[in-house]
């Protein structure tokens, strides 16, 4: 339940920065995650993944509805921030001597699930 009246909760479009959905601002956050995730499979011992980002995928976020490209901005803030702090504690335990193996395959397979979910928004359209 919502800790706050319905109408004070403001509308999605006035909480993400009217840039962030920008096709090109898109483009280059996603190609910014697949970075990251890149380091987070070598640490869950996952060989490295044939992911090509490029200008075809700016143009699949442009021709996109406008719900959809908010919709993959959100998912790319979350998703880096997920990684961001859990690339950070799986660090931790490298420096500890701790294998960061099975904490890796676990946190890639949450990342490679939301980035499934993420596809689906931008094949599936639907009327605004």
């Amino acid at each position: 339940m919502a800790t706050l009246p319905p109408e004070m909760i403001p509308p999605q479009a006035a909480i993400l920065p009217a840039d962030s959905a920008a096709p090109e601002a898109l483009a280059e956050a996603l190609v910014a995650l697949h970075g990251q995730a890149a380091g987070l499979a070598l640490l869950a011992r996952l060989a490295p993944e044939p992911v090509e980002i490029g200008g075809e995928l700016a143009a699949v976020i442009a021709r996109a509805a406008p719900w959809q490209r908010a919709l993959v901005s959100q998912t790319v803030a979350d998703c880096a921030a997920m990684l961001d702090s859990g690339l950070a504690a799986l660090g931790t335990l490298a420096r500890r001597g701790q294998d960061p193996a099975a904490p890796a395959l676990a946190l890639w397979r949450e990342f490679h699930a939301a980035r499934a979910a993420m596809v689906s928004v931008l094949a599936n359209p639907r009327p605004d």
